[in-house]
């Protein structure tokens, strides 16, 4: 097929940039790339805020009592046994064990030098979006692809990439559907983040890496429906035809991370069929959407985090029919993230800390995952035992589980045995502050108690605390959780948090925001959407590129 002609110079100068660029920037924000991030939002952004709205409704439907279920209109996606989504790409047959991470320069060298198949570089859950962190990660993919990420720190410190051995596949995740790009103006409203991160990558990168051997890959988060997915697969497509690039090229694997999209796992691979590259367990997000989206429903309340694990009925539920479904149509079934960092102080907590990521590994192996997610290099050589041990072969795709059925009942089962604790509380306001506090800071992804915490655990923390103040849920311990319970703990945690941490840090702001979603009344739709104005940065005027 044709390339479409338009003219890059005739659009560029419609979209008004607010953000400083730096000289090592400037490669990224071309006219051309400009131009093409214009084109795709004028393509796009209509269909993008009917989804939005789509969203609303489905929600204002579940305050008011309408449980979700399969639906009719698609039954016949669902029951045709024939259709298939695309055979594996280069480079991503083999995905058993995934490092995954933010941006920044040091990381991407790092994860790259990781003993793993894949590295997913977020531009999403765990990367605050600064305007700067953006452009710079933007920055750092080109120049990795081209093998020139080298450089030395300040204080002397050298990252090189490896040479002894063929890199991880690099897939990237942009931002979800629902956040904003506020520095980046096309016809006075801001660009749709989704569609920036997208757009830049891929017009710098895709012919490079189809050089190289491998293609455009992306990681695609926070989908509610079938429809979400339509408009991702209209994006490749425009996009493939503008850059003269065969269609079916990009291949997106689709984060089932809602309990919406987990009623239509089928009709997400059938949409985007010959780009498709399969599914995945986000399984904190899985956890943050079944409350978030029942939250107004007292049957549906949830113990303390510590007690929904993967054996919880309603998870085990979601892994079951997303492996069923995945290697039905002849894609990957990725497993969920082992969040662990190593605890070099204490030999005993690491041991049993690790035993339980081999656990959590075996357990996904087993049950028929393609491959599995880690966020330490450390965590690499635990899941590469599992996997190679269950799974000799490149995936186990050819592993069919016709015989398993999943009901609606089964997705929606909030039995969790537990109870709401007072430190279960208190867990929750740390880490909620605990990375509201770094990601008002710029960084999207923090440390706490040896876990890497993200948006998603954070989501998990506020949602579970609002939850438990509006249906007055009592502790084990017989304290009612009342709004001014919840806010009196918040204040003794910031406390505590604010003293033991630097000079200059922003716990009073994360606190101030962290209130107005736990008291049962206020629910932001994303913490990340209600605290993104605090890192806008406008720059005085355009600058000259």
């Amino acid at each position: 097929m044709p390339p479409i002609v338009y003219d890059p110079a005739s659009v560029a100068g419609e979209a008004k940039i607010l953000g400083a660029v730096d000289e090592s920037q400037k490669k990224i924000l071309t006219p051309e790339a400009i131009a093409f991030v214009v084109l795709l939002h004028r393509s796009f952004e209509p269909t993008r805020r009917a989804l939005l709205r789509k969203r609303e409704v489905r929600q204002a439907a579940l305050d008011a009592g309408v449980l979700p279920g399969f639906l009719p209109e698609t039954k016949a996606i669902r029951e045709d046994p024939v259709w298939q989504g695309a055979p594996p790409a280069p480079g991503l047959v083999d995905r058993r064990v995934e490092i995954t991470g933010p941006t920044d320069r040091k990381m991407v060298v790092n994860a790259l030098n990781s003993d793993v198949w894949t590295y997913m570089a977020d531009f999403e859950d765990a990367s605050a979006p600064t305007w700067d962190n953006m452009l710079a990660g933007q920055v750092n993919l080109y120049d990795a692809i081209r093998r020139q990420i080298d450089f030395v720190q300040p204080g002397g410190k050298e990252y090189k990439l490896r040479t002894d051995r063929v890199l991880p596949t690099l897939i990237v995740r942009p931002r979800g559907w629902h956040l904003l790009e506020k520095h980046f103006l096309v016809d006075g409203e801001p660009v749709s983040g989704a569609i920036f991160d997208f757009a830049l990558y891929f017009f710098h990168n895709a012919h490079e890496l189809v050089k190289r051997g491998f293609g455009p890959y992306f990681y695609l988060p926070k989908m509610e429906s079938h429809l979400e997915a339509r408009l991702w697969n209209d994006i490749f497509n425009l996009s493939q035809d503008i850059l003269a690039i065969p269609r079916g090229t990009i291949r997106g694997t689709v984060l089932i991370e809602t309990i919406m999209a987990a009623f239509e796992m089928d009709e997400i691979i059938y949409e985007l069929r010959q780009h498709s590259s399969g599914l995945n367990c986000g399984r904190w997000d899985y956890i943050f959407s079944f409350i978030k989206k029942f939250r107004n429903n007292p049957a549906f309340v949830l113990p303390d985090r510590s007690a929904v694990t993967m054996t919880s009925p309603f998870m085990q539920a979601y892994v079951k029919l997303l492996i069923k479904t995945c290697h039905a149509r002849g894609v990957h079934a990725m497993g969920g993230m082992a969040a662990q960092i190593p605890i070099k102080t204490d030999p005993v907590a690491n041991k049993i800390a690790m035993e339980g990521v081999y656990k959590d590994k075996l357990r996904e192996a087993t049950a028929g995952h393609d491959g599995t997610w880690v966020a330490h290099p450390a965590l690499a050589p635990i899941a590469s035992e599992v996997f190679n041990k269950v799974m000799p072969t490149p995936n186990q795709i050819f592993k069919r589980t016709e015989t398993i059925d999943v009901t609606a009942s089964d997705l929606l089962n909030p039995s969790v045995p537990g109870v709401v604790t007072e430190d279960g509380i208190r867990k929750n306001l740390d880490i909620g502050l605990g990375y509201m506090e770094a990601w008002l800071r710029g960084v999207g992804c923090v440390p706490i108690n040896y876990l890497m915490e993200d948006a998603a655990t954070a989501e998990v923390s506020r949602s579970q605390l609002w939850q438990w103040v509006k249906h007055e849920i009592s502790t084990a311990e017989g304290i009612k959780v009342t709004k001014d319970y919840a806010l009196k703990i918040l204040g003794e945690e910031t406390d505590k948090l604010d003293k033991a941490a630097a000079t200059g840090n922003k716990f009073k702001l994360a606190e101030k925001y962290f209130a107005t979603q736990i008291t049962g009344e206020d629910y932001a739709d994303f913490l990340t959407s209600l605290l993104y104005d605090e890192i806008v940065k406008e720059s005085g005027s355009a600058p000259k590129l």
